[in-house]
């Protein structure tokens, strides 16, 4: 039988396992938070934010010796501005799609804008997270304006130019017997070769990622002779991509998405948001910081928003500029339309 003595032993040891457990418990939160917040605090200490971009990526990331263009990179030039205030306090790191993911988790860069699709295996398996979808792309079809083609369902019996042993091979298969849908493939090696035979007359149609074939489009003799169907056979959602854990950085590069999208919804743009600060409408007030405390709320100026927009523009400004009709590529807003025009572009509410 345990004493009295004994039973207050046990306790006071007890007591020094539970208080050790406790202590241990705070200090593994306290490092938990310190991760979280890591990626905002080290870049406001850097003064730069450090983007992740393929050097070759014409509409998205492209570096040239004018510098670099594209909508991965002005959506880094507007995070800048949100973060930082200038949206030249960008650093761009090119790296290719096979070491894109173990720079970023290793720290090296703070995220990667728009050179990666969405899916489960990226973030399940690969461990990245996804703020959001800048770019809707998939895999479309070119076809030849003088064929009166209006819809892939318009395309049973063509002759498909695809190139072999790809995803999109199996895809543009896969999307016709579906539909009971007649086809014919011409495969090639290469998008050049696929692309080359359709210019020749191989094949009525060419397949391929729709940004990808507007580029190539827009290397063909006559390119306004030549038209993207509006459908995709398959979706490729582009989104803006940081580390897993670190909650704080994630909440600014996904409501700055947000908030881009949000000014075209409201009509304001880099040309006008001066004078829409005077606004007598509450939403805009807050979106540019004339009321509210959303910048507070992510750990920046009441400005943020203001900044990046009269820096970098709105959503529209850059899709324009960068993919649309200011482009080489001149691709039509289709899917990247905002909601209210038939689009998937949509802001949650910033309030």
């Amino acid at each position: 039988m345990r004493t009295v003595a004994g039973h207050k032993r046990l306790l006071r040891c007890s007591c020094t396992i539970l208080a050790a457990l406790i202590q241990g418990s705070i200090a593994l939160l306290a490092v938990s938070t310190a991760a979280r917040a890591g990626t905002l605090e080290t870049i406001q200490a850097r003064g730069s934010i450090v983007c992740g971009v393929e050097s070759d990526l014409p509409g998205f990331s492209l570096s040239t010796a004018k510098g670099w263009s594209g909508l991965g990179v002005d959506f880094c030039r507007a995070l800048a501005a949100a973060v930082l205030g200038k949206a030249t306090a960008v650093t761009f790191v090119p790296l290719t799609q096979g070491d894109q993911f173990a720079a970023l988790k290793s720290g090296a860069v703070d995220l990667l804008p728009s050179s990666a699709v969405w899916s489960l295996s990226h973030e399940a398996e690969i461990g990245v997270r996804f703020a959001g979808v800048l770019f809707y792309d998939g895999q479309g079809f070119m076809v030849r304006k003088g064929d009166a083609v209006a819809s892939i369902l318009e395309l049973s019996g063509a002759t498909i130019c695809v190139t072999t042993g790809t995803r999109a091979e199996t895809s543009v298969t896969d999307y016709f017997k579906s539909r009971k849908m007649k086809y014919q493939l011409v495969v090639g090696q290469n998008q050049s070769e696929i692309v080359k035979a359709y210019s020749g007359g191989s094949c009525t149609v060419v397949t391929g990622d729709t940004t990808q074939l507007a580029l190539e489009r827009s290397r063909l003799p006559r390119p306004t002779d030549h038209f993207l169907l509006p459908e995709t056979a398959t979706k490729e959602p582009i989104g803006p991509a940081v580390r897993q854990g670190d909650e704080v950085w994630f909440n600014v590069v996904r409501w700055l998405l947000m908030a881009l999208i949000a000014a075209e919804e409201q009509g304001v743009q880099s040309t006008n948001v001066e004078v829409m600060r005077n606004s007598v409408l509450q939403d805009v007030r807050r979106l540019l910081g004339v009321n509210g405390g959303l910048g507070q709320s992510l750990g920046l100026a009441p400005e943020w928003a203001y900044e990046a927009i009269r820096q970098a523009g709105n959503y529209g400004e850059m899709f324009d500029r960068t993919v649309g009709s200011q482009s080489v590529l001149k691709l039509e807003r289709g899917l990247n339309a905002l909601w209210t025009k038939g689009g998937l572009m949509y802001s949650a509410p910033l309030r």
